[in-house]
């Protein structure tokens, strides 16, 4: 719990898991569509996901997805551990906001709209549209290998910030999020991240980033990375301070967003390494918040991997896109639109009017038995 009374708690005692009565109510109307078990592949298990989610069958078409990108620079740049100058993540800002970034492209073909929320991006707010920087926590996140990113203030302001953004989309009626991330430096701070929660040395998680760096760049950013985690692990204890330690304002307030998307019950779609590390933390602070996300694609990234694996998801896509940018999410997207659309739509075959009621009576005594097991599930 910080000085400012954000309370970390309480979020194991708000978040609860879908449901999983209704998740077999959507598997059994599944199977009376007529199509043969298992034929929709992994569609039958998004589709069971969603409605659980939802808390209804059958599914309501995804009707207002909407991607989420958290925006900022990380001190730790500036000593060559990434293929792009330290303190330009601006100018990805810039090529989403004027159509021409890959996730922009996608987003705009797949009619979803796409927010950019500034938080540490290292250039004049004034450069950029206000509804971009308003949320700006500080021009810049600390050096994460020699101090930390934020102070104890500024991390509480980040990770409410990203509840806020949370907030606000789930009161506007969005129904399904996509998250990812706009930053230089990023990839460095979730993969201190993700060795620090997986208990791993630094070479274990130190991958290539977006833009793919040579062999003395990756040497440069394994080393920030052991030094980021001689840093991070006597706070592991504090996951708050563990972020203001090392995360940056972006990273804190993703793993903000993730936590209360869970609380209002909207699924998210992770794209890379950064999210995952925010999901990750996340989880640390609550366990059951992860059956509120689906891994959108495999970036490549080892970090990615450690961290997806230690959630037990598995990946939607695996086509080797590394940009970032939400674009691996995005890319994911309308197979989760596509499973919603055949769980809401697929009729169901008519059965003989005996054999309804006694369907329905099994319906009943299946009903009690998934509350019991659900409830048993809660206590452990």
């Amino acid at each position: 719990m910080s000085d400012g009374g954000l309370n970390l708690d309480d979020f194991g005692d708000l978040i609860e898991r879908p449901s999983v009565r209704i998740r077999r109510r959507a598997e059994e109307r599944r199977l009376r569509t007529g199509l043969p078990a298992k034929a929709l592949g992994r569609l039958d298990d998004l589709g069971a996901w969603l409605a659980a989610a939802q808390g209804q069958v059958p599914v309501t078409p995804v009707e207002r997805p909407r991607a989420v990108l958290f925006a900022g620079d990380h001190g730790v740049a500036g000593i060559g551990v990434s293929g792009r100058p330290a303190g330009t993540a601006s100018a990805l800002v810039r090529a989403v906001l004027d159509g021409s970034a890959p996730a922009a492209v996608l987003a705009r073909h797949a009619g979803v709209p796409l927010r950019v929320v500034d938080l540490s991006l290292d250039c004049d707010p004034a450069d950029l549209p206000a509804e971009v920087t308003r949320h700006r926590v500080r021009r810049g996140s600390g050096r994460l290998d020699i101090e930390d990113t934020l102070t104890s203030e500024e991390a509480e302001q980040a990770f409410r910030t990203g509840m806020a953004i949370a907030d606000e989309e789930a009161d506007a009626g969005t129904d399904l999020l996509v998250l990812g991330d706009l930053s230089v430096g990023g990839t460095t701070a979730a993969g201190v991240l993700i060795a620090a929660m997986c208990g791993t040395d630094a070479s274990v998680v130190t991958g290539r980033g977006g833009v793919r760096i040579d062999d003395l760049t990756w040497m440069r950013k394994c080393a920030a990375i052991r030094d980021g985690l001689r840093r991070a692990r006597p706070v592991l204890g504090d996951q708050l301070q563990l972020l203001a330690a090392v995360g940056g304002a972006d990273l804190t307030a993703m793993t903000g967003f993730l936590l209360q998307c869970a609380v209002r019950r909207t699924p998210v779609i992770l794209d890379g390494v950064v999210s995952a590390a925010c999901a990750l933390v996340a989880q640390r602070i609550a366990f059951r918040a992860p059956d509120w996300w689906l891994a959108g694609q495999a970036s490549g990234e080892p970090g990615q991997a450690k961290a997806l694996d230690r959630m037990a998801m598995e990946p939607l896509l695996d086509h080797g896109v590394t940009v970032g940018e939400a674009s691996g999410a995005l890319l994911a997207l309308p197979l989760v639109t596509a499973a919603a659309a055949l769980a809401a739509e697929l009729p169901e075959l008519p059965e003989p009017a005996a054999g309804e009621a006694a369907t329905e009576a099994g319906d009943g005594a299946g009903d009690e038995l998934a509350d019991r097991s659900e409830a048993v599930a809660e206590a452990t």
